[in-house]
């Protein structure tokens, strides 16, 4: 019995600071009645919480450690408070990882999230229904006017790719603005047309129906994608322009699907299919054996979606983000980036229900966007985000405060 109790505390580890729960056998428990211990570890700065039976594990303390402040975040202690967030599908997997490590340290706080889409994010935040909306779109000028409370607080930075199944063939394929508008217009409608072929000499490209998907729901998704069109093809913006919902063109080859989730499957299920998902996907789009393409970027290179090029892409944007977070950083002149970059947004009502609430929200999103806590590569990497640039954290964290 002692040999199994010692195994069951070493399963009781934390993965990537999350608490993975081990439950005793009954007749142990009830036996050894062993006592659940929270304990910390410090590293790289942030403060690790697991649970432990009986006494903490090796490099393990009963004593929380303080990290080293930031100086330009502080992360308020609230009081007991439910809080309720939903929208984004491409933000949804890294609330679900921010949300047990932020109750991990403040117990007192209830957090509801949803994978909803960033339309109804923003709807829900403006009418109250929910504490925080996310939302990889940035509120328009319509909306702001119509809802001048509402805030849009960068929160971390995301990118999008563009999957596609054509069996037999597993090259990550170039593409570009043009072919893409194009796709989704009706006028390239085989894998072997001539322009795809043209710019990807040496792979054989079937003869083969594309099948284009786009998004049925309010999307952020939607919206970087159709910025992406409009940027690069003057005909798409004239016609079609960009935003979470737009009137997409009337062609026999095409389907509508809900959320990034219902993307990467009903691309899956279709043969010719090509769908625009968020990086937070690459997991599912990897596990159902697709792949993804190289995207041309204003300077005219063919770059994979990674967090390096992503990372790129957006520092040359650093500097021109306003203070209310408000900007496209889709298909900048920057060597290297990728070309379908954006922040995660916070959709938040500056003024709450209560003081409470409010102190909650702050102290929430104060530490999603502090370098020792949410914007830790702990959390980011999980879903390949890149961390927000001391100056945007600065500028978030002024936001933030305006919420009471």
């Amino acid at each position: 019995m002692k040999n199994l109790l010692r195994s069951l505390t070493a399963i009781a580890i934390a993965t990537s600071g999350l608490l993975v729960a081990v439950t005793l056998p009954s007749s142990a428990a009830t036996k050894h009645k062993t006592k659940i211990v929270t304990c910390y570890k410090l590293q790289s700065n942030v403060v690790h919480t697991s649970r432990f039976h009986g006494h903490c594990g090796k490099g393990w303390s009963a004593k929380r450690p303080k990290p080293k402040t930031v100086s330009y975040v502080k992360v308020e202690t609230p009081g007991t408070a439910s809080l309720t967030e939903t929208g984004s599908t491409l933000l949804y997997p890294l609330w679900n990882i921010w949300a047990p490590a932020y109750q991990a340290e403040f117990p007192s706080v209830g957090l509801t999230t949803g994978g909803t889409g960033s339309g109804t994010g923003i709807a829900d935040a403006a009418s109250g229904t929910v504490n925080v909306g996310s939302s990889d779109a940035y509120l328009s000028s319509t909306q702001v006017s119509a809802n001048p409370g509402l805030l849009n607080i960068p929160l971390a930075i995301s990118y999008q790719m563009i999957e596609y199944n054509i069996p037999g063939v597993t090259a990550h394929l170039k593409l570009n603005g043009l072919i893409l508008s194009k796709i989704y217009q009706g006028q390239i409608t085989n894998w072997n047309d001539s322009a795809i072929a043209a710019i990807n000499p040496g792979i054989t490209l079937p003869n083969l129906k594309i099948v284009a998907l786009h998004r049925s729901d309010g999307s952020g998704d939607t919206f970087i994608f159709s910025q992406y069109l409009s940027k690069t093809d003057p005909g798409w913006s004239s016609k079609y322009s960009y935003g979470t919902t737009i009137s997409w063109p009337t062609i026999s080859n095409s389907l509508g699907e809900n959320g990034n989730g219902g993307m990467v499957s009903g691309c899956a299920a279709t043969a010719g299919c090509i769908a625009y998902v968020g990086i937070s996907f690459l997991t599912s789009v990897l596990g159902d054996g697709q792949t993804y393409a190289q995207l041309q970027n204003g300077v005219g290179q063919y770059v994979m979606p990674t967090t390096a090029a992503a990372g790129l892409e957006a520092a040359g944007f650093t500097s021109k983000t306003p203070a209310n977070g408000t900007i496209s950083m889709i298909d900048g002149k920057i060597p290297g980036g990728y070309p379908i970059v954006n922040y995660e947004y916070a959709i938040v009502n500056k003024n709450q229900s209560s003081s409470s609430t409010a102190k909650a929200v702050r102290s929430l999103l104060e530490w999603a966007i502090d370098p020792s806590y949410g914007q830790s590569q702990q959390y980011l990497s999980q879903v390949r985000f890149v961390p927000l640039p001391v100056k945007v954290v600065t500028q978030s964290f002024k936001q933030i405060q305006q919420i009471q």
